[in-house]
């Protein structure tokens, strides 16, 4: 991987956005990595799932998220929503004059770094009927086995994060992703909501006798935007100011948990139809 050329100055504003509250995983992870900079995060909440919307009907939404941001004085856009970034990135890019950055390359990359032959994915049914992450893994000479896990997002969100339920059905998973891809040693968090999910991954796989090196896309898709902010030279603290477009105490409540500590206040957005 070529490193991005340094291009935004040390504290710069950057956007970030999902569909709901997956992408505050993204967030989380940034706020170490580029500690000085002006987030600004939005979550689609009135139009979500995307991953049951046509590609176009995905692509209008993220492109009018994403001019939002930009409008909001956003100098690089992070999409942390693997639908959005599967099925609309070029479209958003297209949309835009300043840098975007997707999660599905990201994480394909990271997941290159630790394997020379095979990876398996987690993902939602829209990103594996994309085939996005197997696309990227394929053209850096992986071997990519999907799979779905539909249950896994209603649990997280549900905050069953460490629930034996969310354990069997997380095991019956890995299981048949296992029957399909018997050597896979590389395992792919293809979901924003999957990292809180990683200690019960961790343990079901040890449990499962079956070892593997756990990349998570949130955090390599944070570490490829840090590529593009110098160091900074101050101790200026990050600031942070969110937008939801529907159920904004429902926002505050789940997004807690997601990033990991409360969230400042959060603003309602109308961005139509």
């Amino acid at each position: 991987m070529t490193t991005k050329p340094l291009i935004l100055p040390p504290n710069p504003t950057i956007g970030v956005f999902d569909s709901g509250f997956g992408g505050l995983t993204v967030l989380g992870a940034l706020l170490p990595l580029i500690p000085g900079a002006k987030y600004i995060y939005l979550g689609d909440t009135a139009r979500l799932p995307y991953g049951s919307k046509s590609r176009e009907t995905i692509a209008r939404y993220a492109v009018s998220s994403a001019k939002f941001l930009e409008e909001q004085g956003a100098d690089l856009l992070c999409v942390a929503c693997n639908t959005a970034s599967a099925l609309a990135l070029t479209e958003i890019e297209q949309a835009l004059s300043i840098p975007v950055v997707g999660v599905i390359q990201p994480g394909a990359e990271a997941a290159c770094k630790e394997s020379s032959r095979s990876a398996l994915v987690l993902a939602t049914v829209a990103t594996t009927q994309s085939h996005a992450y197997a696309q990227a893994l394929t053209a850096l000479g992986l071997t990519a086995t999907e799979k779905a896990c539909p249950l896994l997002v209603p649990l997280v969100e549900e905050g069953w994060i460490d629930h034996h339920v969310t354990a069997e059905v997380l095991r019956i998973y890995l299981a048949e992703a296992f029957a399909e891809a018997p050597d896979a040693r590389t395992l792919l968090l293809g979901c924003t909501h999957y990292p809180l999910l990683q200690p019960l991954i961790e343990r079901t796989l040890a449990q499962m006798n079956h070892p593997m090196t756990i990349i998570d896309s949130a955090a390599a898709t944070a570490v490829r935007v840090a590529e593009y902010v110098a160091p900074s030279p101050t101790g200026n603290p990050a600031t942070c100011r969110f937008y939801a477009t529907d159920s904004i105490e429902k926002f505050q409540r789940l997004g807690t948990g997601f990033l990991g500590h409360p969230l400042a206040e959060v603003h309602l957005l109308d961005l139509g139809g």
